[in-house]
């Protein structure tokens, strides 16, 4: 396991990016962001990055298992410090932008598999 965490919440405006036929994405943050990021993130519990995501690894959320096909060059950093990276899923072989961590999958993401309770893990 690289990384696991549980979902604690989520801001007012955190899950509208999943509807985004295009650009289908949510925002990660620990539960201490702050105040104007927590309300478009979803939040979840302190946790250590034990090693770095990196393309071929799983991404599981729920029960729902994507493989992560790019890293941007921010996202190891920010994930380990601030718990945050970008969760994209238009897959490609390049990051959409430095902080994502880009998913490709043959299920969608839906509101109901953000709710608080929820693991998010990368092995």
């Amino acid at each position: 396991m690289k990384f696991q965490v549980t979902i604690v919440g989520h801001g007012a405006e955190a899950l509208e990016f999943l509807n985004d036929s295009d650009n289908s994405f949510f925002i990660l943050f620990n539960e201490n962001a702050p105040e104007e990021l927590a309300e478009i993130s979803v939040l979840h519990t302190i946790s250590a990055v034990y090693k770095e995501p990196a393309p071929g690894d799983t991404m599981k959320i729920g029960d729902k298992e994507f493989k992560i096909t790019a890293v941007g060059v921010e996202a190891p950093y920010t994930l380990r410090e601030l718990g945050h990276c970008t969760v994209n899923f238009g897959g490609g072989e390049e990051a959409a932008l430095p902080g994502c961590i880009m998913l490709k999958g043959s299920e969608k993401v839906t509101v109901e598999d953000l709710q608080a309770g929820t693991e998010i893990s990368i092995y």
